[in-house]
């Protein structure tokens, strides 16, 4: 598949996870994080969910802004449940 397909899919359960915020609201440093974490959420599955998210909200500290942890952690923890 190519890698357009595979971040259609991931953006689409980023919606589903982040309704208030539309794909191109979000910060691209955010989205790319999201993209990765959740690749290695549904696809690799060589990490527990737990390790995967905590990489996650590393990576948004050291690179996104001040609100990037909670909405990473935020969107992860939704796509998690569902």
């Amino acid at each position: 598949r190519e890698i357009n397909e595979m971040d259609e899919e991931r953006d689409g359960q980023i919606n589903k996870a982040a309704t208030e915020f539309p794909i191109e609201k979000i910060n691209k440093v955010d989205l790319a994080i999201l993209r990765l974490s959740i690749y290695e959420l549904t696809v690799e599955k060589k990490e527990p969910p737990h390790v995967i998210v905590d990489e996650a909200v590393e990576l948004a500290k050291e690179y996104g802004n001040d609100t990037s942890p909670a909405f990473v952690n935020g969107v992860l923890g939704n796509i998690i449940k569902t």
